[in-house]
């Protein structure tokens, strides 16, 4: 399958010189077009309280039309009716923002995640989970990965082969409740959408960590801080075997959208 990697929404937080990106996959399925996550989307013009909430004063979002998803879809060449589907990672602002401009798309995502979103339980879940994104009651699809098979040493995986072979949902909780990542077989290599598992290179590449701006965020926003840390000790690994098979890449980071873009 092809991916198309897309930036579906800049963002300039304090204390990050380099900015971070909504990086967004794009996917032609046989059967039609994918999405894993969506960045901002269209509301987020009009709508930013509603669409983002208070932590929008501290990541403070640049907004650009050009940059959600649907017109990146259309300035492809597609039809975004032909986005049958999309995947999140989580249910984050920042994640689905544009679901609602593609109303007519199921949208797949974990069990757990799903529930937390419908059911928050914790101050840092009411803050996130914003009513918002989800108002135009989109079609949600859970599903277990914990009943599902190990991927890469990941020990809950599932196939959405609803949507078609080699797109794996990854159970990744930690950064949230119900928080997974998308692998996806590119034909010559398996691209592993690690969504917010980690937020820069640094945490994984033995760069020596991210800005401390994004730590302090990553750290509030935990759902459970040791697992978010056993993720980062278990991409870690899986970035240094250095598999030419194997793309790892993440939500925000704009230098591994960058090296995405480069070896597509």
């Amino acid at each position: 399958m092809k991916i198309h990697h897309l930036n579906c929404g800049s963002m300039r937080p304090w204390g990050v010189s380099d900015g971070l990106v909504c990086h967004v996959l794009l996917i032609e399925a046989p059967a039609g077009l994918v999405l894993v996550d969506t960045g901002l989307g269209l509301r987020y013009g009009t709508e930013p309280g509603r669409m983002f909430g208070p932590s929008r004063f501290y990541v403070r979002p640049v907004f650009t039309e050009s940059e959600a998803a649907i017109r990146q879809v259309r300035a492809l060449g597609f039809d975004p009716r032909d986005v049958h589907d999309i995947v999140l990672t989580h249910v984050d602002a920042d994640h689905v923002g544009g679901i609602s401009d593609f109303p007519w798309a199921r949208i797949h995502l974990t069990g757990d995640e799903a529930h937390a979103a419908l059911a928050p339980r914790t101050l840092v879940e009411r803050a996130r989970y914003l009513p918002a994104p989800r108002d135009r009651q989109p079609d949600l699809v859970r599903h277990d990965p914990r009943s599902g098979d190990r991927w890469r040493g990941f020990t809950s995986a599932t196939e959405l082969s609803d949507i078609a072979d080699g797109i794996v949902l990854v159970a990744l909780p930690g950064h949230s409740r119900g928080h997974a990542a998308v692998a996806v077989d590119a034909g010559d290599r398996w691209v592993l959408h690690s969504g917010d598992s980690f937020y820069h290179r640094g945490q994984i590449d033995g760069g020596g960590g991210a800005p401390l701006s994004l730590t302090a965020m990553e750290r509030l926003m935990a759902y459970d801080w040791p697992q978010v840390r056993d993720n980062h000790a278990r991409l870690r690994e899986l970035w240094a075997q250095q598999d030419p098979d194997l793309l790892i890449v993440n939500a925000h980071d704009p230098a591994l959208l960058a090296a995405a873009r480069a070896g597509a």
